[in-house]
């Protein structure tokens, strides 16, 4: 049995992932593979947890009459790799050989399209924040996970969404703690 967040290089899936694929995704450019994690912010509606409704919306199923803010944001096409619940829990939507839509009009470094060379993965919580500590527990299973499959994954190449779109993006915002996250690859690093 795999161990929770271990990468099947084979299919691209994540161990310990709910397999929830999303129509929006395409390949990857050829030559492209995972080179940068954007980390990302999401809930919906806004600060409010739990529900189908982030499920709904990367599978473009979401009723834009379930709620008033739906009606702005059901016509999008979007999705993510993963997704970490409030509880831990993981989905995935994408399978890590192919491009999912999450970071739109993007550059990491000067190099644009960062949906072309990056794992997308959402948290569910506020742009404010805080995250729930078992999301950081499953965020640093995958990340290290990540990083076993893709030894180029450097710790300075995880970055958050406003990273690669200034002005455009803030999440996953101020309440992310950087500092255990970078922490946590520090330590997996140095014993990988």
């Amino acid at each position: 049995m795999s161990r929770f967040g271990e990468v099947d290089r084979a299919s691209g899936r994540v161990a310990g992932a709910r397999w929830l694929p999303s129509p929006n995704r395409d390949a990857r450019p050829p030559g492209c593979d995972v080179e940068l994690v954007v980390i990302h912010a999401i809930s919906l509606p806004p600060g409010q947890y739990g529900g189908p409704w982030i499920d709904r919306l990367f599978t473009n199923r979401l009723d834009p009459a379930a709620h008033p803010y739906f009606a702005a944001v059901a016509h999008l096409r979007v999705s993510a790799h993963l997704l970490i619940h409030r509880d831990g829990g993981l989905t995935q939507y994408v399978s890590l050989h192919e491009r999912a839509w999450h970071a739109g009009e993007s550059a990491f470094r000067g190099r644009p399209r960062c949906n072309d060379y990056s794992v997308g993965i959402e948290l569910e919580g506020p742009e404010e924040g805080p995250f729930e500590p078992v999301q950081y527990h499953t965020l640093e299973a995958v990340l290290a996970g990540l990083r076993r499959a893709w030894p180029a994954l450097t710790a300075d190449r995880i970055v958050g969404h406003a990273d690669i779109a200034p002005g455009r993006k803030r999440d996953p915002g101020a309440g992310f703690d950087w500092v255990r996250v970078r922490r946590a690859l520090d330590v997996e690093g140095s014993v990988a």
